[in-house]
């Protein structure tokens, strides 16, 4: 029986794989991305061919140089590539033992950077590179790139959300600074925008960092889902085995909370101990026994798992979240590069300036610093799932207790029920405080999400318009829900 021999895709961690990475990052980030003909040149073998299944046949490197420099490059907005990392497999290509070239399939998406404050999808396609290697380095001999999709800009007539001078115009009337929106559709992020100003006289631009209040929590939750899928951690172990507040120390009922009492605010704990006359925790019911917000419960279950796993909350999060989202503008503190960083500032309903409070410690309920754009890649991580199991996933949607007729909540977000004919339910996280207020949205059975960001105190006037836009004929009974808390 002869043998067959079978050149299998390589796993990420091989040599090849990352090879080929890191080719196709200096042709798209620093080539395709800056419009970098050097590059370009660099990197395309003179056999080149490209096969596009609209534009047709390329049959030439300097064809293909020549199309690039007379229309990528003269586009009135800045295009960017943004490859979809899980779906990169790498192929080896052999001749008599020796790796002669590699093929490389993928999907990736393409976006509109208009200005300096808003990205939009504009197509998503599949691909397939085929890399030889030349006199010892790696070129890109042939492309095929195909099932392109064009993607809408979700536009009004008016240009409401999407024209800097019309949207500006309706902040103005708002007497609200800034506002961030990033919008989901079909499971891709579609939109990241941010108009206004971080405080009077300064632009804000895309990458502006927010304060966004609670909305930390769902944080804290991922962070914990994820080392309980990981069986590190255990959603009904009472706390108390890793960790007491010394106030409860010698109260019964701090042998009764655990992980899924906090996360669903059922702790029995206030929202915060200073707002008592005595200034300590107290348990106002027993855990697990009905809803009541509490930021307590969350910093004390941050507590119990930075005993247990020897890390700070913020290293945490960095290991689990914000590093394999590429959360790059994301944290839990303020640092040192939070000074020279664009930051909307927090404002009062007459456009006058809060002082900034700078948090240097994690909290596990309030104050995440974060983009639209890394907030947005978050809410599309819980929409596929956030990694866990299936069971988990249920957990993190089912009625734990409820908030009202038209809702209930999960472990870390409330959950708007029935919001259509279809009795579709929505995931929702909110922050407010003093010169905030944020909300998001996210539909897991139409792979929708909206998020809102803004840095005042009027900022929940922003909100009605917004909502009706982008969530259309769902925006009723999501309404109906947060007016009805």
């Amino acid at each position: 029986m002869p043998t067959i021999s079978t050149f299998c895709q390589v796993d990420r961690s091989d040599r090849l794989y990352k090879a080929i990475q890191e080719k196709d990052s200096l042709l798209f980030d620093i080539g395709f991305n800056t419009c970098n003909i050097e590059m370009l040149q660099n990197l395309i073998s003179q056999e080149f061919t490209f096969f596009h299944d609209q534009s047709g046949i390329t049959r030439s490197k300097d064809a293909f140089i020549k199309s690039v420099q007379n229309g990528l490059c003269k586009l009135p907005y800045k295009p960017i590539r943004i490859l979809n990392q899980s779906s990169s497999t790498i192929y080896p290509l052999n001749s008599n033992h020796t790796i002669y070239g590699a093929i490389q399939n993928g999907e990736h998406s393409f976006y509109a950077l208009e200005g300096n404050n808003q990205k939009y999808l504009t197509s998503t396609a599949k691909f397939t590179h085929v890399w030889i290697v030349e006199n010892g380095v790696w070129k890109l001999r042939s492309v095929l790139s195909f099932n392109h999709k064009d993607v809408d800009k979700k536009n009004k007539s008016n240009g409401l959300f999407t024209d800097n001078e019309v949207t500006n115009n309706w902040l103005k009337q708002k007497n609200i600074p800034a506002i961030g929106i990033g919008f989901i559709d079909r499971g891709q992020i579609v939109q990241s925008s941010v108009f206004g100003e971080l405080e009077k006289g300064q632009p804000a631009p895309l990458n502006t960092i927010w304060n966004v209040a609670s909305m930390t929590k769902p944080i804290t939750a991922v962070i914990t889902l994820t080392l309980a899928n990981q069986g590190l951690w255990n959603l009904d172990e009472p706390i108390y085995k890793y960790y007491t507040d010394p106030d409860v120390a010698n109260d019964p009922m701090s042998k009764l909370l655990t992980t899924r009492m906090v996360l669903s605010h059922q702790s029995g704990f206030p929202n915060w101990r200073g707002n008592s006359s005595e200034g300590k925790l107290k348990f106002e019911f027993a855990p697990g026994t009905k809803y009541q917000y509490s930021g307590e419960g969350y910093e004390y279950l941050r507590k119990a798992l930075e005993i247990k796993f020897h890390k700070s909350l913020e290293q945490l999060a960095q290991e689990l979240i914000f590093n394999p989202l590429e959360m790059n503008n994301t944290q839990l503190v303020w640092s040192k590069s939070m000074e020279n960083k664009p930051f909307a500032k927090w404002h009062n309903s007459e456009y006058e300036l809060y002082e900034t409070d700078k948090y240097y410690n994690a909290n596990a309920a309030d104050n995440l610093l974060t983009t639209v754009e890394d907030y947005s890649k978050f809410m599309l991580y819980i929409l596929r799932g956030a990694g866990v199991s299936d069971s988990l996933q249920k957990d993190m949607i089912a009625d734990q207790v409820r908030v009202s007729s038209f809702k209930h909540f999960g472990l870390g977000w409330w959950v708007d029920e029935k919001i259509n004919a279809n009795d579709d339910f929505a995931l929702v996280l909110a922050g407010d405080d003093i010169g905030v207020h944020c909300i998001a949205f996210i539909l897991p059975n139409s792979e929708e999400g909206l998020l809102i960001f803004t840095n005042s105190d009027n900022g929940t006037d922003a909100y009605m318009e917004i909502i009706n836009q982008y969530l259309e004929n769902d925006a009723e009974g999501i309404i109906r829900a947060e007016m009805n808390k």
